[in-house]
């Protein structure tokens, strides 16, 4: 099935062309949405999609947050016909090599994740401290929610366009790390069929990271609002 990953980019300068050429060794389509990055992000992305046929980009004018940039690419790459869209980051916390596992998980799934707190995934540069917050988090997504995700903050995604076509992507309105647990749950609250597959999650290890209070901040009361009916 034709695959679009979509790679979200604000000053990954250091990052893009050696993320689109390892990418583009599986076969995949590329849409580049760059938030207008001072750092130049955006032209390396326009040279690569004058040179490779694969790759493409979607300009905005300006940072707005993670999820209204997926969602723009989602729209574009629905228009564009892909039937398989994908999200990762660009900074190779998650590894390229891996996407090739969640499309053929999406044989049998309509929503597949790639995640850190299944068996066989992994967190291995985590210190406790840093792997305790982060699947507390997860833990607080399932106690709210009610649901058997185990990873429910992941950024590594493989969505059947089905999903994405259902779920009413004008009605999402999380920027940050909320909107990967708000479209896993409408996803899961439509009856899509959902699998987690183990990764090995690493950090970045060039460029910074774009963790914010106020995405945390957003995520903790987010939660609670998806369960009541709130965030529909």
């Amino acid at each position: 099935m034709e695959a679009t990953v979509c790679l979200p980019t604000y000053n990954e300068r250091e990052n893009l062309e050696r993320m689109v050429h390892a990418l583009g060794e599986h076969g995949v389509h590329v849409l580049v949405i760059d938030d207008s990055s001072p750092d130049g992000t955006g032209a390396i992305a326009d040279r690569l999609a004058a040179e490779l046929d694969y790759v493409a980009v979607l300009h905005r004018p300006r940072k707005e947050g993670l999820g209204p940039a997926y969602l723009a690419g989602f729209r574009l790459a629905l228009s564009d016909s892909a039937e398989l869209i994908l999200e990762m980051d660009c900074d190779f916390s998650h590894d390229p090599a891996d996407v090739p596992r969640l499309i053929a998980a999406a044989e049998d799934a309509d929503l597949v994740l790639g995640s850190r707190y299944v068996e066989g995934g992994s967190i291995p540069l985590w210190g406790p401290v840093r792997r305790a917050i982060s699947y507390g988090a997860s833990l607080y997504a399932r106690l709210w929610l009610g649901w058997d995700v185990r990873d429910a903050t992941t950024g590594f995604k493989c969505f059947r366009r089905e999903v994405l076509e259902r779920i009413d992507l004008d009605s999402v309105t999380s920027k940050g790390y909320a909107f990967q647990i708000e479209t896993t749950y409408r996803a899961v609250r439509a009856g899509f069929r959902v699998r987690e597959l183990p990764i090995t999650f690493v950090d970045r290890e060039v460029g910074g990271s774009k963790m914010s209070r106020a995405i945390v901040l957003e995520a903790i009361w987010r939660v609670p609002a998806l369960r009541l009916g709130l965030g529909r």
